[in-house]
């Protein structure tokens, strides 16, 4: 169920894939404003199929303790979620729950990695857990839940009859 499909973001045209430097051909989505500013995020597919995420710890992500700042683990996490999600998610979503447990710190310059699955998929909703680590530290642990939305039409554009 984690696997991700050749086709799975097909109807992604905010999906870019870096041609240069440490995450060249991991992918990222533009679309989106706030993990734009406070990312950058990647993910990637592995040779197994699996979904990775990570991202590089910069000045920016640091609160004033010299620490990745907690929203920057919880944004990383439910972006995290959307990639792990991507090959059954078939659409637009909304994350409606999120839980998480702070375990550890990191630094400037670390490289930080998400491990999450897939525990549930039903017609609606889709459930995930996962971990952020550095090296072999676990930093974070969340679960989430994501539904499914479908796509309203705009309006003024009436069925039309045939």
């Amino acid at each position: 169920m984690n696997e991700l499909p050749q086709n799975a973001f097909r109807d992604r045209p905010d999906l870019h894939v870096e041609t240069e430097g440490e995450f060249k051909g991991w992918r990222t989505w533009t679309r989106d404003n706030f993990e734009t500013h406070n990312g950058p995020f990647w993910h990637r597919v592995d040779e197994n199929g699996k979904v990775q995420c990570a991202f590089r710890v910069e000045k920016k992500h640091l609160n004033g303790q010299r620490n990745v700042h907690g929203g920057c683990f919880m944004s990383f996490a439910d972006y995290s979620l959307f990639a792990i999600a991507s090959s059954v998610l078939e659409g637009p979503g909304v994350t409606v729950s999120f839980a998480c447990e702070f375990l550890d710190a990191a630094r400037e310059g670390e490289l930080v990695e998400c491990d999450g699955e897939i525990t549930r998929a039903g017609g609606s909703l889709i459930f995930l857990r996962g971990v952020l680590k550095s090296g072999d530290r676990s930093l974070f642990t969340f679960s989430g839940t994501i539904k499914r939305v479908k796509r309203k039409k705009p309006a003024g554009i009436a069925a039309v009859a045939t």
